[in-house]
């Protein structure tokens, strides 16, 4: 594993994505932000026009910037300029590049949290990811109750409540990266498989209700993109290369 690099830059800092690669881009929006003009430049009219509907300002420039960063780093990898990118959008949202102009598979998915943007990208097949800032959670024994399988929710309850708010979050990205790449969105109920999610222990897909075998063809990580935050991504597969970039 490569270390972090913490250059901002709109040239990925690595030359290519190569078979087995994983990169993952970790975006601080605050210092994006004198490139807000210039990123909105890169946006097609029906991302405008999305940005345009948010009620806050702050809400649309984030938007901007998010998008805006993902057209950079696509571009840049594809050697394609930026604003000539166009994006299909599956039945849950997530969004995949139409054409990849002759220059092989890439592919990719984004999160974002309070400020922080993540970005994946791999040429080997979908990859989902998930960040959250980690917060004090009013009701977490009652959302954990819902979403995590009985033995996470058991697994949780049974940690000291210094552990708790990180724990939940640990499962909770693990959970929401490994149906990202799935692609399920709301079809695949989070309590239908399970994740470890104890803090420094190994970080691993458990098991899958409807898929014995299945949890074994899968790689989850998580890692810290900033202070106060956590994030995990997922791939089927094994990670070979991973390069994670804070910009």
């Amino acid at each position: 594993m490569h270390r972090p690099t913490t250059r901002w830059t709109w040239r990925v800092s690595v030359a290519r994505l190569a078979p087995g690669d994983i990169h993952l881009w970790c975006a601080d929006l605050k210092r994006a932000a004198p490139y807000l003009r210039m990123l909105a430049r890169t946006l097609s009219a029906d991302e405008l026009a999305r940005a345009r509907r948010f009620h806050f300002e702050n809400d649309r420039t984030r938007f901007i910037l998010r998008r805006g960063i993902l057209r950079m780093c696509l571009g840049s990898y594809l050697d394609v300029a930026p604003s000539l990118l166009r994006f299909s959008y599956g039945r849950n949202g997530k969004p995949t590049l139409d054409d990849t102009f002759g220059k092989g598979d890439i592919f990719f998915n984004l999160s974002h949290s309070n400020g922080i943007a993540l970005y994946a990208f791999t040429p080997d097949g979908e990859i989902g990811v998930d960040i959250e800032q980690i917060h004090a959670i009013d009701d977490l024994k009652s959302i954990a109750a819902r979403f995590f399988s009985p033995t996470e929710y058991r697994t949780l309850a049974g940690l000291p409540d210094a552990k708790k708010q990180e724990a939940f979050f640990n499962c909770w990205t693990r959970k929401e990266a490994f149906v990202k790449a799935l692609g399920d969105g709301l079809a695949r109920p989070l309590n239908s498989f399970e994740v470890s999610l104890v803090p420094g222990e190994p970080v691993r897909l458990l098991g899958i209700a409807d898929d014995p075998e299945g949890a074994s063809r899968w790689s989850v990580q998580s890692f810290t993109p900033a202070a106060s935050y956590v994030a995990a991504f997922a791939v089927k597969g094994h990670v070979s290369r991973l390069r994670v970039v804070r910009a």
